[in-house]
C-alpha cells in the first residue's frame, strides 16, 4: 500500500529523494572542507619527511682509490672512520653464533669452551678465524669487510673476556 502525503506525493519516494540530497551535500561539504584544509596545512611538514627518507637511504660509504684526492680526506682516516673495533665487530658479525653457542661456537666470555681452544694457541685461533673451520665457522667468521688485523683483534678481545 503506498501512502500519500497531504502534497499528493509518495511520501516513501519522497524521503529516499530527500535523503539522496542530503547524502550528496554531505559528500560535497567534506570534499570542499578537505580541499580548503590542505591548502591551509603548511607544506613544510612533507619536507621533513622527505628529508628524514634521504637520510635513510643516502650511500654509507664511498670508494676512493691510493693516490687520489678523496674529497680532503687522507686514507688513513677513510680506514680509520669504517672499523668499529674490536668489540663493535664481534658485536655486528660473531655475536650471532659466539652469543649463543651456534653450531658449537664456544660462548662468548664461557671459560670452559674456550680453555681446549686456547690450548692450542693464539696462531691457531687467529688461523681459524681467518680461515674458517668446519663445519660450522664459516671464513672471516661472515665479517668479510675486517682485515685479518681486525680479525685478530676480536679473536684477542674474546679470549681477554675469558682470562
Amino acid at each position: 500500500m503506498v501512502r500519500i502525503n497531504r502534497l499528493g506525493y509518495n511520501a516513501r519516494r519522497t524521503n529516499l529523494l530527500l535523503r539522496k540530497k542530503f547524502v550528496v551535500k554531505k559528500y560535497w561539504i567534506l570534499l570542499l572542507a578537505s580541499v580548503l584544509c590542505s591548502c591551509f596545512i603548511p607544506m613544510s611538514f612533507a619536507g621533513n619527511v622527505e628529508d628524514e627518507i634521504v637520510k635513510r637511504i643516502k650511500r654509507i660509504g664511498s670508494v676512493c682509490i691510493e693516490g687520489h684526492d678523496c674529497a680532503g680526506e687522507s686514507s688513513e682516516q677513510a680506514v680509520a672512520s669504517t672499523g668499529g673495533g674490536a668489540e663493535s665487530n664481534y658485536n655486528t658479525t660473531c655475536a650471532t653464533c659466539h652469543g649463543i653457542g651456534l653450531a658449537g661456537a664456544p660462548k662468548f666470555g664461557e671459560k670452559d669452551a674456550w680453555e681446549s681452544r686456547i690450548a692450542k694457541g693464539m696462531e691457531v685461533l687467529y688461523q681459524s678465524s681467518i680461515n674458517g673451520l668446519p663445519p660450522g665457522m664459516p671464513a672471516k667468521g661472515m665479517c668479510f669487510t675486517c682485515s685479518d688485523d681486525e680479525l685478530k683483534a676480536i679473536v684477542d678481545y674474546m679470549v681477554e673476556a675469558v682470562q
